[in-house]
């Protein structure tokens, strides 16, 4: 793996940084997670994906200065996830980087949305980004600065009808993001939205990729080649180290050119 990131940046700010990142067992989420242990950091992160948390520790620990830090937790559980938390800060230290990752964008439709399914929705999608910068917020404050990443989508600005409740989710993101910025740049904590196109993850090779939504990414992104995980990764790394210092309460997009 590290031979395939030779020519990638090295960002030395990023080295003993503590980073805690949620959906960190699978897919964009483990990718970040290896990402940042090959810089250095500290990472701690949470899933539901058991099995693929533990995995991911077990090879990275062969592989990075500092194992990472896995611990089981359902983020719709607001209470488990400040708990998680507090864990990370006491196994590492002050956290300076938060990445907001974890999301569900499982197909649904306006006319089969109950109250109840759009609550949970918005449990898995928006709530915790609130409550896990709420948590850090103090300990950056401590440190000095520090960086928040929230993940968004491209998908509300394209009009995909498939996920209404999700997609609304991502737009309030961005909303959230600008008004953190601006109440916590006095602390030099950068806020910002991460906002990916179609990334080719396991998931959506397994769920939701066929040879008609192939044709349309094509269509529709200027670069013609597939979005990958690491493309995401850069710009997160980017984000989250010293010299993106006066970018915040931005919404960047990577997608190919898709937006």
């Amino acid at each position: 793996m590290q031979q395939q990131l030779n020519h990638k940046a090295s960002y030395p700010s990023l080295n003993g940084k503590v980073v805690f990142i949620s959906g960190g067992g699978t897919g964009i989420g483990a990718r970040m997670v290896e990402r940042f242990c090959l810089q250095g950091a500290k990472v701690a992160f949470v899933d539901i994906a058991r099995e693929a948390g533990e995995a991911l520790v077990r090879q990275l620990g062969q592989q990075a200065a500092d194992a990472p830090l896995f611990m089981y937790c359902d983020i719709r559980d607001i209470a488990a996830l400040q708990a998680c938390i507090v864990q990370a800060q006491q196994h590492f230290g002050l956290i300076s980087v938060l990445i907001n990752n974890a999301a569900d964008d499982t197909r649904h439709q306006v006319e089969e949305l109950s109250v109840e399914y759009w609550d949970d929705r918005f449990a898995v999608n928006l709530r915790h980004y609130f409550f896990a910068a709420q948590a850090v917020l103090p300990q950056m404050q401590q440190l000095g600065g520090g960086s928040i990443i929230n993940l968004g989508s491209i998908s509300w600005r394209i009009k995909q009808t498939c996920m209404p409740a999700y997609t609304t989710a991502k737009a309030a993101i961005e909303g959230l993001t600008r008004t953190l910025a601006g109440r916590y740049g006095v602390d030099h904590v950068r806020v910002n939205s991460l906002i990916p196109g179609w990334v080719m993850t396991e998931r959506q090779l397994a769920r939701w990729l066929d040879a008609d939504t192939v044709k349309e990414i094509n269509r529709h992104q200027a670069i013609k080649q597939p979005l990958e995980p690491d493309d995401i990764c850069d710009m997160a790394l980017f984000l989250a180290a010293d010299d993106s210092r006066m970018l915040t309460a931005q919404s960047v997009i990577v997608d190919g050119g898709w937006v």
